[in-house]
């Protein structure tokens, strides 16, 4: 017998590792469990048995995320994709709906309000530290995933409910302190995904939280990144749901300047009308201006939309001192 077929047969059937560690998981034992599952998953993936080395760590990181052990899951979680690209697996649903499942046990916390002493203020503390915690391992493993499907046979984005799964991660474990950093993180990936209707629902409560000046960029940011997709579609349904329900709720829609040129383009993207699009960037230049990145995105939305070069990104600074050498 060749020495490869040796140390396939060396290795159990790996639900009697899943069980044994299983217990060790119950009975308290976290790191020494956690040692475990990466060495001998390690072994089978070393004798390319992926299937059993996926079923070990699927466990594996379910059992610590369950057990409130977020770093011992997420670590995991992160073997478990590194598995399917090492064994070049496929994206399909059924992986698909494992790494969902490992997704959904990732713990979501409220952050405590109402702080009125000292203690309050510490405990608020230690929560946060917490949801970065859990919010650093479910990212990696998501982005791990997208990352995979990407290179596996979904788009070429990556999955789109990978990408949802991630948005709707990012904003419910920093609810009461998303700024626009993590907006714009949240908003990337939601872009990315499959559910606008999400998306507008999110946008919504982020209004009712946000600074004045800070909820017609978040709608317009939103707008702008389906657009410099080329997604006129979801970039509508995400307008029409916003108004929807903002006035189901008898809240106030943002009338800016800002909201205004978004309507206008909306409706000028609709037909070939690169002139009036020109027109609209130099009308309203000043609130456009509020955000550095729009004018980024609307030089997208041009190429998609009329075929319009991009800048060649030489010109200016960098295109000044080359020509000055």
């Amino acid at each position: 017998m060749s020495r490869e077929k040796l140390r396939r047969a060396a290795l159990p059937p790996v639900q009697e590792n899943i069980d044994k560690l299983e217990k060790a998981i119950n009975e308290g034992n976290f790191y020494g469990a956690q040692q475990m599952y990466k060495s001998i998953s390690a072994r089978y993936v070393s004798a390319e048995r992926y299937s059993e080395a996926l079923d070990l760590l699927e466990s594996g990181s379910c059992l610590q995320l369950k057990h409130g052990q977020v770093t011992c899951g997420a670590e995991l979680a992160v073997l478990f994709v590194d598995t399917l690209v090492k064994g070049k697996i496929p994206y399909n649903e059924d992986i698909l709906d494992r790494v969902r499942k490992i997704y959904e046990v990732f713990p979501k916390v409220p952050l405590p309000s109402n702080m009125s002493d000292d203690e309050d203020v510490r405990e608020f503390t230690e929560a946060l530290g917490a949801a970065k915690t859990r919010l650093e391992g479910c990212s990696s493993f998501l982005r791990a995933a997208i990352k995979w499907s990407a290179e596996f046979g979904a788009s070429r984005n990556g999955d789109p409910q990978l990408h949802a799964m991630l948005a709707e991660y990012i904003y419910s474990e920093s609810t009461e302190l998303v700024g626009f950093e993590n907006m714009a993180k949240v908003s990337y990936h939601f872009v990315r995904g499959n559910n606008p209707k999400k998306f507008a629902s999110t946008l919504v409560n982020f209004m009712s939280k946000c600074y004045p000046d800070e909820d017609d960029i978040a709608i317009a940011r939103a707008v702008l990144m389906y657009l410099s997709m080329g997604n006129l579609r979801d970039a509508n349904c995400l307008m029409n749901e916003l108004k929807r329900q903002v006035e189901s709720q008898e809240l106030d829609f943002p009338e800016s300047d800002l909201v205004q040129f978004i309507t206008f383009l909306l409706l000028t993207l609709e037909r070939d009308a690169l002139p009036l699009f020109n027109m609209l960037r130099v009308n309203y230049k000043s609130s456009i201006d509020r955000e550095p990145a729009f004018n980024e995105l609307l030089d997208e939305i041009a190429e998609k939309f009329y075929g319009v070069q991009r800048r060649n990104p030489l010109q200016g600074m960098f295109g000044d001192l080359f020509k000055m050498m």
